[in-house]
């Protein structure tokens, strides 16, 4: 091993184990170039359902790990999108092959009148791969336009559609299992849309919730302080018509479904910290919503990537009801048993994703053909 690839090495596992809790991150370290794909970089993963670095022999393009360089994520498979063609990549997946990833490129996208197809909310897969022949592809982009596709169809086509309701402009969209369709909810959570190729235009639902609120349990407890009035005023009121700097995730484990509202806003204690708010709803078959903290023993992750959730047994920190939260400035993790809220503090992450992991039939996560090492929460030493 050189003394160049151990130095590497060691720094990666100082950076990650001075982070206290769990993560997935992707790091790749510039090695060189090829014809096809340029500057390439070996990829290595901090993995959070065992907490170890995975160092792969994986060589990966530099671009992906750029701010521009991918538009979403789902079931391992990241998106790129240049001269109008969306194209998925297991470039990331550490379980693919090393020396010949999968680049599979989509028809040229159609934008719709009064529509823009630049600027992608997010996608989402209704399988695990794309090459599966029932497999369907969703591009939610930002705005009225949603466009479906069946990579494996032989005479692939896009089917678009415009949803002319302005809440579900920014909505991130996810596939129901349960019903066969993609679904999305609106800015302020009070419906949602669901689609498949075959409909004409998106159903819309409207949730109904319950007549009281129940923020001011959840925001006390979340800021850890004596709160005065004033400060619960501000909540209060921040949170009365459900903030627009709120995102809005849709979870889906067997036959529930669960809403998930996530805001970050200035701290109204001292104006400048950044709290990290959270609340879960869990949505019936009739849109009845209910507050709940209870996830039935499962963790949400939520990210740039499709949304989705692990039983808590499979993680190596085996806390239930838990949200493991990633953006392009900040990650962290909520424990919503005591309202823990344990946050990494402000870094860029280019690739803001959390993917599913590859596991066994006894919950293990399945490593890759690379080299994995433990890391320490008090230490960043290594032993080879």
């Amino acid at each position: 091993m050189s003394r160049q690839l151990k130095l590497w090495k060691l720094s990666l596992i100082s950076h990650l184990a001075s982070r206290s809790f769990s993560n997935c991150i992707f790091r790749v370290t510039p090695c060189g170039t090829t014809r096809r794909d340029g500057d390439v970089g070996n990829l290595a993963i901090y993995s959070y359902v065992d907490k170890l670095i995975d160092f792969t022999p994986k060589k990966v393009p530099m671009e992906l790990v750029k701010g521009m360089g991918t538009i979403g994520a789902s079931h391992g498979w990241v998106a790129t999108l240049k001269n109008g063609v969306v194209c998925l990549q297991d470039d990331l997946d550490p379980n693919a092959s090393y020396t010949d990833p999968k680049r599979i490129p989509l028809p040229p996208l159609v934008t719709l009148p009064h529509c823009q197809t630049q600027i992608v909310t997010n996608i989402a897969m209704s399988s695990s791969s794309p090459e599966d022949q029932d497999c369907i592809v969703a591009v939610k982009f930002l705005g009225p336009q949603l466009s479906l596709c069946r990579p494996a169809q032989r005479d692939c086509k896009w089917r678009n559609m415009s949803i002319s309701d302005p809440s579900f402009f920014s909505s991130h969209v996810m596939y129901s299992m349960r019903d066969g369709m993609f679904s999305m909810p609106a800015s302020g959570g009070n419906y949602t849309a669901s689609c498949d190729l075959v409909m004409e235009e998106p159903k819309i639902r409207m949730l109904s919730y319950p007549k009281q609120r129940v923020f001011e349990d959840l925001y006390i407890k979340s800021t850890g302080t004596v709160v005065d009035k004033e400060f619960l005023r501000k909540v209060l009121w921040m949170y009365s018509d459900w903030s627009c700097r709120m995102e809005h995730y849709l979870v889906e484990s067997g036959s529930e479904t669960f809403l998930v509202k996530w805001s970050k806003d200035t701290n109204p204690l001292d104006g400048t910290s950044e709290l990290d708010l959270f609340v879960v709803l869990r949505i019936d078959e009739e849109g009845n919503a209910v507050y709940t903290k209870d996830f039935a023993g499962l963790c949400f992750f939520i990210s740039k990537a499709e949304s989705f959730c692990l039983p808590a047994s499979c993680l190596h920190d085996k806390r239930p009801n838990c949200i493991y939260h990633l953006s392009n400035t900040s990650f962290g993790i909520i424990c919503m048993d005591d309202d823990e809220n344990k946050r990494g503090g402000d870094w860029t992450f280019p690739t803001p994703f959390w993917f599913p992991p590859n596991l066994d039939s006894n919950g293990k996560r399945i490593l890759s053909s690379g080299i994995q090492y433990p890391v320490n929460n008090n230490t960043s030493r290594y032993t080879e």
